[in-house]
């Protein structure tokens, strides 16, 4: 792919850094304008600085998406900056890195999902929200990001899992509620070495993935699926979005969810049980 989004105009939520930077990258590769929302002005500026001679095409703006006035914000400078707004990327999220539900008591377990659903479901809800108007003007696309834990069990614990099988929900009711005009879908992407986060209220805020594959003594091999040695950098999960994003080659697909995931669907759940423990 070389050239796809030509004169396209992205926004990408979470972007500053993993999957999101790495997307908001590959957009600039293929021709398009970039606007990148994250709550960390650090991460923005380390991104407009590795742009380089793109910097004239990525703008950046410093929002939390639980906040609709962050969302239209970030719309709005989207479209005063490059006067049009073609494509959406919900993406920001939080992991629970795997928490069952039998290590968290009640209240721990209402304040997690409270902050977990608010930035991975209510936040894709009003970025849409935020940018539908625009999008219809252009007839342009929402590229939500999603997981295999949209599919199957075991990739995150109940609040991940649920909240991202609340977001493949939010793929089809919105791929019917704004078609004709707008086309929904999503990307199911497996575990990559990214700055994922979990939940501060379950004292996660500082934790990485990165982290954990920095210890890991392998490449990222992953035993349990077919595509063990697939890569496990952000960059490479990127393709789906800018064949999604592309009016020229995704004009006939909505509510349609792309699975990268190294093959899980061929491989069946893990374990027979998960709580043989208890």
């Amino acid at each position: 792919m070389t050239g796809w989004l030509e004169g396209n105009v992205a926004l990408i939520t979470g972007g500053g850094s993993g999957l999101g930077r790495a997307v908001a990258e590959r957009f600039l590769d293929e021709g398009a304008s970039v606007v990148v929302a994250d709550r960390d002005p650090a991460k923005l500026s380390e991104l407009v600085e590795s742009a380089g001679g793109r910097a004239d095409r990525i703008h950046t703006v410093e929002a939390d998406v639980r906040s609709t006035a962050d969302q239209h914000r970030a719309v709005s400078e989207a479209v005063a900056r490059f006067g049009k707004l073609d494509t959406l990327v919900p993406n920001a999220g939080i992991w629970d890195y795997q928490r069952s539900i039998t290590r968290l008591d009640g209240e721990s377990l209402s304040a997690a999902f409270d902050e977990l659903f608010a930035i991975n479901v209510k936040g894709y809800l009003l970025a849409v929200e935020a940018a539908w108007r625009e999008l219809v003007k252009t007839r342009g696309s929402i590229v939500m990001t999603l997981s295999n834990s949209a599919f199957y069990p075991n990739g995150g614990g109940p609040l991940y899992t649920a909240s991202k099988h609340a977001c493949r929900g939010l793929v089809l009711e919105l791929a019917y509620e704004l078609a004709p005009k707008v086309r929904v879908n999503g990307v199911a992407a497996g575990g990559m070495r990214t700055d994922l986060r979990g939940p501060e209220s379950m004292g996660m805020a500082d934790r990485s993935i990165e982290t954990s594959f920095a210890r890991s003594a392998t490449t990222g091999d992953n035993p349990l699926l077919p595509l063990h040695d697939a890569s496990v950098d952000p960059a490479d999960f990127t393709a789906p979005y800018v064949l999604l994003a592309s009016s020229a080659n995704s004009s006939n697909i909505t509510g349609a969810i792309i699975p990268v995931d190294g093959g899980i669907a061929a491989r069946g759940f893990r374990t027979a049980a998960g709580g043989d423990d208890l």
